[in-house]
This record gives C-alpha cells, sequence and structure tokens, in this order.
C-alpha cells in the first residue's frame, strides 16, 4: 500500500516536528512524519538528568501525543530514498510501504560511528564509559557521575558533527559543583579534551569559564580528540599537538563520533563526507543538487553547531522557503545562528551565542548573557522545557 503527501519529513526530533506544526499553522494539510521511535524526548535536559538534576522521564512523552493534529505519524525507519521517484520506501530492509512526495524533509539526527574510536563500544559495555546523548546508555549516565567518588574522570566534547558539542561542560561544570558540594572534588581528577582551541574556539565564552576551570582543578586538552580507549587498561588515548594517553580511567564521559544515517549516502543525498551529512545550501536549507529535498538540524551540512535556537531559526527559513518554492515571494536565508547553554554551577548559567563564523549574535540587547546568571539557569533549567512542549512542537516559536 502507498500513500502520497505534499511533504514528507524524515525524523521526528524537534525539527521535525516543530517544523510540522508550522506548516500545518501555514496551512498545508497533507504533512506526513517519518519515524520508529515510540517517545519524543525533551534532549536539553539529558545533561542534568546525567548529574542528577533532574528525572529524564518528566521530559519525555509519546510521540503519538506531540505530533500536531492532522500530521500522520509513519513509525518507521526510512529505509530508501528515491529522490528520482519522490519516494520513501518505510522499514530497515525497505520491507514497508512506499509513500511519494511532491516535498522531501531530512531531518533525521545522527547515529553513532562506534567503530571511529576503538574500544569505546566496549567500554560502554563494561560501564566505565557512558554518555547521556547514547539513548540505549542514557539511563546509565544518570548514575554513573552521582557515583563517583574518587578517582580519574575524562570529560570529552565531540568533534562535529556532534548532537551535544559543547553542552558536554554543562554536564562537566554541574557534576564538578556536586563533587565540591560533597567535599569530594579533590579526591577527583578531572580531564576535559575538547577538539577545539581554548574550551570552544569561541570568545568572550571562553574567557568566561578559564576561571572556573582553575577553580574546579580541570586539566584541558585543547585541539585534541579521543582516538582510543582501552577496555581492559582503563586508558584513553588522545590524539592532538601533544598526544597522551589518560591511565587509571574510572569514568569516561565520551560521546562516539557520529554520521547521518545510511540512506542519506545511499540516495544520493550526502555532501561525500565520512559523516555523510545531508548536502543543503547552508543559508537556504535546500539540497544542493535535488530541489525537492530540504536539510537542517544536526544531519545536515548547515555549517554551524547544532543547538535548539539553532533549529528554530532553521524551522523558520525551512517552512518559509516551502512556501515561496510553491506559492512564490522572497526566499528567507539562515544566517548560522546557534546557542550553547553551560551551567556552571546548579544555580548559575551563561548562553554563548554566535553564528556561523563564531561571532558573537546576541539575542538580547544590553544584557551580557555570557556572564553566568541565577536568571538564565533558572530560564534553561525550568522554563524553557514549558515553552518547547507547549509552544515551540506546536509552531508558535
Amino acid at each position: 500500500m502507498s500513500a502520497a503527501f505534499d511533504t514528507v519529513i524524515i525524523g521526528a526530533g524537534n525539527a521535525g516536528v516543530s517544523l510540522a506544526a508550522r506548516l500545518r499553522r501555514d496551512g498545508q494539510h497533507n504533512i506526513a512524519l517519518v519515524d520508529p521511535s515510540p517517545v519524543h524526548r525533551y534532549r536539553p535536559m539529558l545533561n542534568y538528568a546525567a548529574t542528577g538534576l533532574a528525572r529524564m522521564g518528566r521530559y519525555e512523552r509519546a510521540m503519538s501525543s506531540v505530533v500536531p493534529a492532522g500530521v500522520q505519524l509513519l513509525p518507521h525507519l526510512a529505509g530508501r530514498v528515491d529522490t528520482d521517484a519522490h519516494t520513501v520506501t518505510l522499514g530497515p530492509r525497505d520491507e514497508g510501504p512506499t509513500v511519494t512526495y511532491d516535498n522531501l524533509v531530512v531531518c533525521p539526527g545522527l547515529t553513532p560511528r562506534w567503530d571511529a574510536i576503538p574500544g569505546l563500544d566496549r567500554a560502554y559495555i563494561d560501564g566505565w564509559a557512558v554518555s547521556a546523548h547514547v539513548p540505549e546508555y542514557a539511563g546509565r549516565a544518570c548514575a554513573a557521575l552521582v557515583r563517583v567518588r574518587e578517582g580519574t574522570v575524562v570529560f570529552s566534547v565531540p568533534p562535529e558533527p556532534a548532537s551535544c558539542g559543547g553542552t558536554v561542560l554543562k554536564a562537566m561544570f554541574l557534576a564538578c559543583d556536586r563533587w565540591r558540594r560533597e567535599e569530594v572534588l579533590d579526591r577527583i581528577d578531572v580531564h576535559l579534551v575538547t577538539p577545539f582551541r581554548g574550551l570552544l574556539g569561541l570568545d568572550p565564552c571562553d574567557s568566561r569559564l578559564q576561571p572556573l576551570i582553575q577553580q574546579y582543578g580541570i586539566t584541558v586538552h585543547d585541539e585534541s580528540e579521543v582516538a582510543a580507549v582501552d577496555h581492559h587498561a582503563r586508558t584513553v588515548t588522545l590524539d592532538g599537538p601533544v598526544p597522551a594517553t589518560i591511565e587509571h580511567v574510572n569514568l569516561a564521559y565520551v560521546t562516539p563520533l557520529s554520521r547521518a544515517p545510511k540512506f542519506v549516502a545511499e540516495a544520493g543525498l550526502s555532501d561525500g563526507g565520512d559523516a555523510g551529512l545531508v548536502e543543503v545550501d547552508p543559508q537556504l536549507l535546500r539540497h544542493a543538487r535535488v530541489d525537492s529535498v530540504w536539510g537542517l538540524g544536526d544531519a545536515a551540512t548547515v555549517g554551524t553547531r547544532p543547538s535548539g535556537g539553532a533549529l528554530r531559526s532553521q524551522v523558520a527559513v525551512v517552512a518559509d522557503n516551502l512556501r515561496a518554492a510553491r506559492d512564490g515571494g522572497t526566499v528567507a536565508r539562515y544566517d548560522g545562528y546557534t546557542i550553547i547553554p553551560i551551567a556552571v554551577s546548579r544555580d548559575r548559567l551563561m548562553l554563548a551565542e554566535h553564528d556561523r563564523d563564531g561571532v558573537p549574535a546576541p539575542s538580547v540587547r544590553g544584557i551580557d548573557l555570557t556572564v553566568p546568571r541565577r536568571s538564565t539557569y533558572a530560564f534553561d533549567r525550568y522554563l524553557q522545557p514549558v515553552v518547547y512542549f507547549r509552544k515551540l512542537l506546536r509552531g508558535r516559536v
């Protein structure tokens, strides 16, 4: 059995659901969302949950409950895309139904590349490597950091593309703040591995955070990446200007490298890189070679670091440009705006807002949001989830 839709959206995360809602509010009716997950998760809460400051179950909803009214949810994997025939075949082995589309939006998120860091998968199985951003291990991460009382802990900011990126610093600082309050921080040797110069390669963000790095006693390995993990010797090997091996590691908060789902490359939609991202014009978010295909989010070549704030801008651009392609009119452009929220303690948080070139792009005049504040922490921790479920996923932001 097949069905025909005006717009098919692959991926029902933040990008897919909020775009579907926005298109509905713009008057489109024949829309399908393709995603096999039964659960929709508010991902920015993961690092709070990892340090014991939130219960992740409170920020999860049944997928069927967040899909906008009038949008059809197709609870399957996208198995194969044929851009010539304008079809998507559902199911992991192309055994499911086939749907047709006028426009296809690809925002499936990223999947782990376990083979990219030798030994990491075994360390996860053994339980001493974790990340809240790997769904099947998220629950374990929420307990692992809380249990640490001594030894060596390694945090790693994954190189792009990554769905968590700089927010790993949130987990690190929250963990350090917890250990300090529990009077065990002086017994824990904390290491941060980052692919960027400094911390995130962003000013004034890095300058604001350096005093906290010193205060918490964190050793920074900048311009470096995790190259290998030895699950027997409990070591983490780094590749960078100064290659190093961190020994006797009690816990490694290391997120695997990521890639787009394989169907992207198999459909001829990727940029040809190792991560196989959807190749879009980073301003228009239309595919570079296939006019009927659009891409946004973590798995697209949007040229900036991913965030919920980035998605809000991208969703608006794709919605406007879909309308312009259908009805004519001025096209919208995405300037690469993104935001990295970094909690530095259990009651203070800073916001690093910038464009795709790393130039600061503050959204509020007269207030320097790179200064850690209680108000920004309260907004990020308590108010933003309410806005997300009640407004953003309904196309009202």
